[in-house]
């Protein structure tokens, strides 16, 4: 099989040992689109190593056809087209996961559409309504809102229920986020967003990738029982925290990732997804958005792009079709 390798920060598609037969609760994909995260930006400088015993391949989600099933696998079999939530491997021609973290593609959706949706929507729905346990009507504030994950994000929230407040980089980001649903927006580049959102109506959850200073400006306009959600660090690893307003406001700060998570609660995102994502996919309430694609052997040009921050939603590479 061939898989990205990182020799001195270059990313080189390449010949690597052929994976074992899938384990008796696992399936082997093979693969046909990849999803590129910043965890994999971030794994490739060294600041993200994969959980122990995770392969140390690129790759958190993808989309493709099932090779082979273990013995314990009976709701998929060979030449299925599927999509899956990785904890690493993504970035080759073959890969084997836990069957729970495996999904059959929309009905209608492409491979390469299907190759958009794990880790966003995982990230959306588990952090929405499982680690905050957004209830209806509460507003939602998304940071970095034009990524893949706040793309997903603002379409989740809106057809559950949750009026959604965007910021982002550039006037054009926003726009597109108020298509997809969000009824407030800011630019990141005009300042404090505080006041703004409190002018909106405050928000009851943050889903923050930044972390930083955008930390004591989360506070600001924290409604009662507010709820961040720290999901990143782009902003850096320290953020100045206002216990005084914490305590009077009740509000909670909650750190969370999803990549190092047990199978078991990944297995209980992705029946979500099936229950509640799914059909709204089919129906066309919400959509994967793909910005561009790359060709795997040109790994190094996409990722590019991504730590350039110009794109808007995913950014896939096709491995086979």
């Amino acid at each position: 099989m061939k898989a990205i390798t990182i020799e001195k920060q270059n990313l080189t598609w390449t010949d690597v040992d052929d994976l074992p037969p899938p384990g008796a609760d696992e399936v082997a994909i093979d693969v046909a689109w990849a999803g590129m995260n910043r965890a994999d930006l971030m794994q490739r400088k060294g600041a993200y190593p994969p959980p122990p015993g995770a392969s140390d391949i690129l790759g958190l989600e993808v989309s493709g056809r099932v090779a082979a099933v273990g013995e314990n696998v009976s709701h998929l079999e060979a030449g299925d087209e599927v999509c899956a939530l990785l904890t690493g491997g993504g970035y080759a021609s073959r890969v084997n996961v836990p069957s729970a973290q495996v999904l059959p593609v929309p009905k209608g959706f492409t491979l390469e559409q299907a190759g958009a949706l794990p880790e966003v929507y995982a990230t959306a729905w588990m952090n929405l309504y499982m680690v905050a346990a957004v209830q209806p009507g509460e507003r939602v504030l998304v940071h970095a809102a034009a990524s893949g994950v706040g793309t997903a994000t603002i379409q989740l929230a809106t057809v559950m229920g949750n009026p959604v407040f965007a910021t982002a980089g550039n006037d054009d980001k926003l726009a597109f986020c108020q298509e997809l649903g969000a009824t407030g927006t800011w630019n990141r580049h005009n300042g404090s967003f505080a006041d703004a959102v409190k002018d909106w109506g405050g928000a009851d959850m943050v889903l923050d990738p930044v972390g930083g200073d955008y930390i004591a400006e989360d506070q600001k306009c924290l409604n009662m029982e507010g709820r961040i959600i720290l999901i990143g660090r782009m902003g850096g690893a320290d953020a100045h925290i206002n216990t005084g307003v914490m305590l009077m406001k009740r509000q909670r700060l909650i750190g969370s990732t999803l990549r190092a998570q047990p199978v078991g609660l990944k297995g209980e995102v992705m029946d979500a997804l099936y229950e509640q994502v799914w059909p709204r996919l089919e129906s066309g309430e919400i959509r994967p958005i793909i910005d561009r694609t790359w060709p795997i052997e040109d790994a190094d040009e996409a990722m590019a792009y991504l730590e350039s921050n110009e794109s808007t939603g995913k950014i896939l590479l096709q491995v086979n079709q």
